[in-house]
Protein backbone atom coordinates (compact mmCIF):
# COMPACT_ATOMS: atom_id res chain seq x y z
CA UNK A 1 0.00 0.00 0.00
CA UNK A 2 1.06 3.89 -0.90
CA UNK A 3 3.08 5.13 2.52
CA UNK A 4 3.17 8.62 3.77
CA UNK A 5 6.47 9.48 2.03
CA UNK A 6 4.94 8.48 -1.39
CA UNK A 7 2.04 11.00 -0.76
CA UNK A 8 2.94 13.55 0.85
CA UNK A 9 3.75 17.50 0.48
CA UNK A 10 7.54 17.67 1.07
CA UNK A 11 9.48 20.43 2.28
CA UNK A 12 7.48 22.05 4.68
CA UNK A 13 7.61 25.19 5.84
CA UNK A 14 7.40 25.39 9.97
CA UNK A 15 6.00 28.93 11.93
CA UNK A 16 8.69 29.19 14.62
CA UNK A 17 6.45 29.17 18.13
CA UNK A 18 7.56 32.48 19.03
CA UNK A 19 6.36 34.39 16.04
CA UNK A 20 3.09 35.81 15.60
CA UNK A 21 -0.04 35.06 14.22
CA UNK A 22 0.53 37.68 11.36
CA UNK A 23 3.85 36.48 10.12
CA UNK A 24 2.31 33.52 10.29
CA UNK A 25 -0.83 34.78 7.97
CA UNK A 26 1.95 36.23 5.43
CA UNK A 27 3.39 33.03 5.59
CA UNK A 28 0.74 31.18 4.52
CA UNK A 29 -0.28 33.26 2.15
CA UNK A 30 3.36 33.55 0.49
CA UNK A 31 3.30 29.79 0.41
CA UNK A 32 -0.39 29.09 -0.88
CA UNK A 33 -0.58 26.96 2.15
CA UNK A 34 -3.87 26.67 4.93
CA UNK A 35 -1.26 25.25 7.56
CA UNK A 36 1.56 25.36 9.03
CA UNK A 37 3.39 23.28 11.37
CA UNK A 38 4.49 25.27 14.62
CA UNK A 39 7.85 24.47 15.32
CA UNK A 40 9.86 25.03 18.92
CA UNK A 41 13.05 26.54 19.24
CA UNK A 42 14.05 23.02 20.21
CA UNK A 43 13.03 22.23 16.26
CA UNK A 44 10.47 19.99 17.80
CA UNK A 45 6.45 20.05 16.44
CA UNK A 46 4.30 22.03 18.65
CA UNK A 47 0.99 21.88 16.49
CA UNK A 48 -0.99 22.85 13.83
CA UNK A 49 -1.78 26.32 13.30
CA UNK A 50 -4.47 26.98 10.79
CA UNK A 51 -5.94 29.84 8.79
CA UNK A 52 -9.37 29.08 10.06
CA UNK A 53 -7.63 29.31 14.13
CA UNK A 54 -6.26 32.57 12.79
CA UNK A 55 -9.92 33.67 12.03
CA UNK A 56 -11.70 32.13 14.89
CA UNK A 57 -9.18 31.90 17.91
CA UNK A 58 -7.22 35.22 17.07
CA UNK A 59 -9.34 37.40 14.71
CA UNK A 60 -12.94 36.56 16.23
CA UNK A 61 -11.64 36.62 19.83
CA UNK A 62 -10.83 40.13 19.14
CA UNK A 63 -6.80 39.53 20.13
CA UNK A 64 -3.83 41.43 18.00
CA UNK A 65 -2.76 38.75 15.23
CA UNK A 66 0.31 41.39 15.91
CA UNK A 67 0.84 40.16 19.65
CA UNK A 68 -0.76 37.04 19.45
CA UNK A 69 1.93 34.01 18.77
CA UNK A 70 1.58 31.13 17.24
CA UNK A 71 2.91 29.26 20.05
CA UNK A 72 -0.31 30.47 21.96
CA UNK A 73 -2.47 28.45 19.72
CA UNK A 74 -0.67 25.42 19.76
CA UNK A 75 -2.86 22.54 21.50
CA UNK A 76 -1.52 19.65 23.27
CA UNK A 77 0.66 17.23 21.46
CA UNK A 78 0.69 17.27 17.80
CA UNK A 79 -1.06 14.17 16.07
CA UNK A 80 1.56 12.65 13.32
CA UNK A 81 2.15 9.93 11.19
CA UNK A 82 5.24 7.79 10.25
CA UNK A 83 6.98 8.85 6.92
CA UNK A 84 6.74 4.73 6.27
CA UNK A 85 3.00 4.52 7.32
CA UNK A 86 0.54 3.31 5.21
CA UNK A 87 -2.41 4.91 3.70
CA UNK A 88 -5.10 3.00 5.69
CA UNK A 89 -3.11 4.46 8.80
CA UNK A 90 -3.17 7.88 7.88
CA UNK A 91 -6.93 7.40 6.99
CA UNK A 92 -7.15 5.85 10.68
CA UNK A 93 -5.10 8.38 12.60
CA UNK A 94 -6.85 11.47 10.35
CA UNK A 95 -10.74 9.65 10.93
CA UNK A 96 -10.02 9.28 14.98
CA UNK A 97 -8.48 12.44 15.30
CA UNK A 98 -10.50 14.38 12.99
CA UNK A 99 -7.40 16.49 11.38
CA UNK A 100 -7.37 17.50 7.88
CA UNK A 101 -3.75 17.43 8.05
CA UNK A 102 -1.26 15.54 9.03
CA UNK A 103 2.99 16.29 9.80
CA UNK A 104 4.86 13.33 8.67
CA UNK A 105 7.72 12.76 10.65
CA UNK A 106 10.86 10.30 9.67
CA UNK A 107 12.55 9.94 13.20
CA UNK A 108 12.26 12.94 14.86
CA UNK A 109 12.79 15.36 11.88
CA UNK A 110 9.34 16.99 9.93
CA UNK A 111 9.63 15.81 6.72
CA UNK A 112 6.03 16.82 5.21
CA UNK A 113 2.95 17.36 5.03
CA UNK A 114 0.37 14.95 4.29
CA UNK A 115 -3.41 16.81 3.36
CA UNK A 116 -6.72 15.10 3.33
CA UNK A 117 -6.75 15.28 -0.51
CA UNK A 118 -3.37 13.31 -0.96
CA UNK A 119 -4.87 10.56 1.00
CA UNK A 120 -7.95 10.41 -1.01
CA UNK A 121 -6.18 9.79 -4.06
CA UNK A 122 -3.99 7.13 -2.73
CA UNK A 123 -7.06 5.37 -1.28
CA UNK A 124 -9.68 3.37 -3.24
CA UNK A 125 -13.13 5.12 -3.58
CA UNK A 126 -15.27 3.49 -0.45
CA UNK A 127 -12.65 4.20 1.65
CA UNK A 128 -12.66 8.07 0.36
CA UNK A 129 -16.26 8.23 1.00
CA UNK A 130 -15.90 6.96 4.73
CA UNK A 131 -12.80 9.65 5.14
CA UNK A 132 -14.68 12.93 3.62
CA UNK A 133 -17.62 11.52 5.92
CA UNK A 134 -15.87 11.20 9.01
CA UNK A 135 -13.95 14.47 9.11
CA UNK A 136 -17.10 16.24 7.80
CA UNK A 137 -19.85 15.52 10.99
CA UNK A 138 -18.78 17.07 13.87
Amino acid sequence: MTTAREIMTPGTECIGADETVLVAARKMTELGVGALPICGTDNKLKGMLTDRDIVVKVLGAGKDPARTTAGELAQGEAVTIGADDDAGEILRTMTSHKVRRLPVIDGHDLVGIVAQADVARALPDPQVGDLLEALSTD
